[in-house]
């Protein structure tokens, strides 16, 4: 008999340490939590795949065809493609500009609702209760107003003639949907101002919830206000901002109406394009319904894909079992 088997086996015959069940008791716990949150979650889950199962299974159906008006009318028969509408897209050199616009505009935009968002929710726990109570009541006036009317309101304002913004700089005239950029730059800046209200009450939370002891310790031991941040609240706050970050990610992902509304449909020759906005060009304006879908579907696998790094993170972070 080696070392190594009698320790294992002096380890085995250990009593477990006092107030932790034994590790058989915590397997069944934990089979016993698993089926109890299955069934917690087995209404929403029916209510998911009947709302969503049926439609995702029509959008990869649609993808593998040649769907067109000619198939819409009926005055011509389905041809099955297989997967040609995604070669299609792969050898599209268009698609994959589309792509990286929609990554880097999304990027912008996440960036830039972390950076408000945390920015004002340090500021809603320094300011007086009456101060703090406008701030929310304003951000989620942003947050609840539907994305049209946001957009609209976005586009009066900086309008080129009588827009407020123009009048305020001294610019009457000037297009701000015009140049590529800026048009992007208007947009996210519209997606940030109705977006960034979740990380607000979300990290505002995260604060309120250190115990001050914490905090007075890292005081006592001469922790400079940026070193309490940097070293002791941020670390507290990384599973709430892992949440944030990749429930931003993916909204703006799938970012369609402020595109749509604001740039008229994708900007001037289609400058302006995201994902969703491709799709339905693609789907509605040219009649390619099958490559609409494709493109679809695309979307939806990014979107999945990063769902799994959320509920991954959120394993990790002790959030979920």
């Amino acid at each position: 008999m080696t070392a190594g088997t009698t320790a294992a086996r002096e380890a085995a015959a250990r009593p477990a340490p006092a107030g932790q069940p034994p590790a058989r008791g915590r397997g069944r716990g934990r089979r016993g939590d698993g089926r109890a949150a299955v069934a917690y979650l087995a209404p929403a889950l029916l209510v998911l795949v009947g709302l969503m199962g049926y439609p995702i299974y029509q959008l990869v159906l649609i993808s593998l065809y040649d769907y067109g008006q000619e198939q819409v009318s009926g005055g011509a028969a389905l041809e099955f493609l297989g997967l040609g509408n995604y070669g299609a897209l792969v050898a599209d050199d268009r698609f994959w500009a589309v792509l990286g616009q929609t990554v880097g505009f999304a990027a912008v935009c996440v960036v830039g609702t972390l950076l408000v968002g945390a920015a004002l929710a340090v500021l809603a726990t320094r300011v007086r209760t009456w101060a703090r109570t406008v701030l929310f009541l304003a951000a989620l006036g942003a947050w609840a107003t539907p994305a049209v009317a946001g957009s609209t309101i976005w586009l009066f304002l900086f309008d080129a003639n009588l827009g407020f913004v123009n009048e305020l700089l001294g610019t009457t005239g000037f297009s701000w949907t015009y140049d590529r950029w800026v048009a992007f730059g208007l947009v996210a800046a519209q997606v940030v101002w109705c977006s960034f209200p979740f990380v607000l009450v979300t990290l505002y939370a995260g604060i309120k919830a250190i115990p001050g002891e914490v905090l007075e310790a890292a005081a006592l031991d001469g922790a400079s206000t940026l070193r309490t941040a940097t070293n002791v609240i941020l670390p507290l706050l990384r599973p709430l901002l892992i949440v944030v970050t990749i429930q931003s990610i993916i909204w703006d992902f799938k970012v369609f109406t402020q595109i749509y509304v604001m740039t008229n449909g994708g900007g001037i020759a289609g400058r302006n394009l995201v994902l969703n906005v491709y799709a339905y060009q693609q789907a509605f304006a040219a009649s390619e319904y099958g490559l609409g879908a494709a493109i679809g579907v695309v979307t939806t696998v990014i979107l999945l894909l990063v769902t799994v790094g959320y509920l991954r993170a959120l394993r990790r972070s002790g959030e979920v079992l």
